[in-house]
């Protein structure tokens, strides 16, 4: 099936919730990758690790739990998280301070080692993250997934959300637009299903203002039975 235009994803959207004023209020704010680019590195391997963290766990405490997790990973200091031997890694993972999970525990320094890692081509991992063109996001979640530890399906695109980089994600609502138009038929994964859909967003982002964080919530609120409305 041909892809649907901008303009009729955002008409369906708009009618969904109640008109085009409730649609707006409720589309994210355009990311500000200036002020990613002002995050230390240290932020970055933090973000990665609360969503490897959150990933099939009750995000609430995660959330609870997370001052004891800086204060316990010397708030996420690549060079001090790199130095730490494997016995101290261990005694660490089993405090009762934080969610007690060794396998996610070790990612904290795997992904440490992925930061600085890049930091050795010359740039911070802010700007090498800031300069990633956004037509090609599923490339940088890629990168992610084969560099770094437990950053692959949906957890390295949250982290990117929640750091300001914009990307678009693969909810429920958003899949299932795709499978509904029979634009993917295969895994949500496969880099078949990847690609088109990274090439729908392309298409709609030429067609209109908004940010692929944008889009994506807008693709969601066009489908499925996500029918809330902003009061007026």
């Amino acid at each position: 099936m041909k892809l649907e235009s901008f303009d009729k994803l955002y008409q369906r959207a708009a009618e969904r919730k109640g008109g085009v004023r409730q649609l707006n209020m409720l589309l994210p704010a355009t990311e500000n990758e200036g002020a990613l680019l002002a995050l230390g590195d240290d932020r970055f391997l933090a973000a990665f690790t609360k969503k490897v963290f959150q990933s099939g766990f009750v995000w609430r405490v995660v959330e609870q739990k997370w001052p004891d997790f800086e204060e316990t990973f010397f708030k996420f200091d690549i060079e001090k998280i790199l130095m730490m031997p494997e016995d101290m890694m261990e005694r660490k993972a089993a405090d009762p301070k934080i969610i007690r999970n060794f396998n996610k525990v070790k990612t904290i320094k795997a992904n440490a080692q992925m930061i600085f890692e890049e930091q050795q081509n010359g740039h911070s991992f802010a700007e090498f993250i800031q300069q990633w063109p956004n037509e090609d996001i599923i490339g940088l979640w890629a990168y992610l997934k084969k560099h770094g530890a437990r950053l692959g399906g949906n957890t390295g695109p949250y982290a990117l959300r929640a750091l300001g980089k914009d990307t678009f994600l693969i909810s429920r609502d958003v899949e299932a637009y795709f499978r509904a138009h029979d634009i993917i038929s295969g895994g949500i994964q496969t880099k078949s299903s990847l690609s088109t859909i990274q090439r729908a967003f392309n298409q709609w982002q030429q067609e209109s203002d908004l940010s692929l964080a944008q889009l994506s919530r807008l693709v969601a609120y066009a489908t499925g039975d996500n029918y809330v409305q902003v009061e007026q």
